[in-house]
């Protein structure tokens, strides 16, 4: 339950968030994979990583300084697999593999 304050002339008033309380980024494990699908249009595709599964990644996954618009199927990279219970494994910080890595 939120607390509440008053304000003068009984009003109610819910209580401020505190500055700076973020929640912690999310942290996956290191993998690397090929790009097998690609919807360039809708902004999303999917990662086949070393196990064989497919995984999940939305363009605001790519990691910064890498444009979505750059990737192509068969492309390798790099990423940090994320497990969600509810949506299934997903792909963050996706970037290019660079050659020799």
């Amino acid at each position: 339950m939120r607390e509440r304050t008053r304000r003068a002339g009984g009003k109610v008033a819910p209580a401020r968030k505190v500055a700076g309380a973020r929640p912690p980024e999310p942290r996956g494990v290191p993998g690397t994979g090929r790009i097998v699908t690609l919807f360039i249009g809708q902004g999303y595709g999917f990662i086949r990583p070393a196990s064989g599964r497919e995984v999940f990644f939305h363009r605001s996954d790519v990691q910064e300084g890498t444009s979505f618009n750059a990737f192509a199927v068969g492309d390798s990279v790099t990423f940090e697999l994320l497990e969600d219970l509810v949506s299934g494994p997903r792909a963050l910080r996706v970037e290019r593999r660079r050659p020799g890595r």
